[in-house]
């Protein structure tokens, strides 16, 4: 049996690393035009956020027998180390900024987990609360895109609106 759980779990960490190169082809856009143009890159800090938590759940002195835990999220937290240096390198001046902050407050939130795990948790109260912060910002990372949609369709309700308003006043005009 715990041949197959190893199997399956080897299978599920190379389809996990496929999820974290499928951003290269945006990357590679952004790299070639050397604009980071509509993209945002809260994603992929979320994602780098989740990774480096999972990464310290799985590993032996957090939680036992979790090593591929741990060796795919370490991994997944390098990708998207590198997905957020290119964004930060390409982003304009005023994007960059708010971008930095937000990864400076992501790697805070990290070393705040990771030390008070250290800390002030031992045994399975550690493995519980770093378990429980990988769960929070996981699901975090899934819902950071619709911040991209939240943006979008505030932007397409404004057009809308500004639609309505010029055939209000030609209405009135007439």
């Amino acid at each position: 049996m715990e041949i197959a759980h190893f199997l399956f779990g080897i299978f599920g960490n190379a389809t996990a690393l496929f999820l974290f190169l499928a951003p290269t082809i945006t990357f590679r856009r952004i790299i070639r035009s050397k604009s980071t143009e509509l993209f945002s890159g809260i994603p992929y800090v979320m994602t780098m956020l989740n990774c480096l938590l999972s990464a310290w759940y799985g590993m032996p002195f957090v939680s036992k027998n979790n090593i591929l835990v741990s060796t795919i999220n370490g991994t997944g937290a390098v990708i998207e180390a590198v997905y957020v240096l290119t964004f930060i390198i390409y982003a304009p001046k005023k994007e960059k900024a708010k971008f930095i902050g937000l990864l400076t407050l992501v790697l805070t939130t990290f070393a705040g987990v990771a030390l008070v795990s250290l800390v002030v948790l031992h045994g399975k109260p550690r493995e519980i609360f770093c378990g429980f912060a990988a769960a929070i910002f996981s699901i975090i990372m899934y819902g950071s895109p619709l911040s991209i949609m939240v943006r979008q369709i505030t932007l397409i309700f404004f057009t809308v609106y500004l639609l309505f308003l010029a055939e209000k006043r030609e209405a009135y005009s007439l």
